[in-house]
């Protein structure tokens, strides 16, 4: 929380450092099992990164992923699955094939696929 008050304060509202920050609590607050309370940060941190960075970056696939994650968590499977499916469309386009952050969308693609 300090971190990202000081990058809303230095950097605005609306860059991708504080978007990092904004990501970082969401996914702070979904590891410790408030689900609810990190969607917001999860969606405040997507909506810089396509507004900021595109809707075609690394970042904002990142942003996409997590927020499948967390639906997932939530049992939200249906509205994961466009989430995990838009992050890797951009991550396939901006990364080479063999890239980790594919295999990690691939997975968790894959394990949404499992449950369904």
């Amino acid at each position: 929380e300090q971190a990202l008050a000081i990058r809303m304060e230095v950097l605005g509202e609306k860059h991708p450092d504080t978007a990092n920050s904004l990501n970082n609590l969401g996914g702070l607050l979904q590891a410790m099992g408030d689900l609810p309370a990190a969607r917001p940060y999860y969606e405040q941190a997507l909506t810089i990164n396509q507004e900021v960075l595109g809707e075609k970056h690394p970042y904002t696939a990142r942003s996409l992923n997590n927020l499948g994650s967390l639906l997932q968590a939530m049992g939200e499977l249906p509205a994961a699955r466009p989430y995990y499916e838009q992050a890797l469309t951009i991550l396939k386009e901006c990364l080479p094939p063999d890239h980790p952050n594919i295999k990690i969308v691939n997975e968790n693609l894959q394990s949404l696929e499992d449950k369904s």
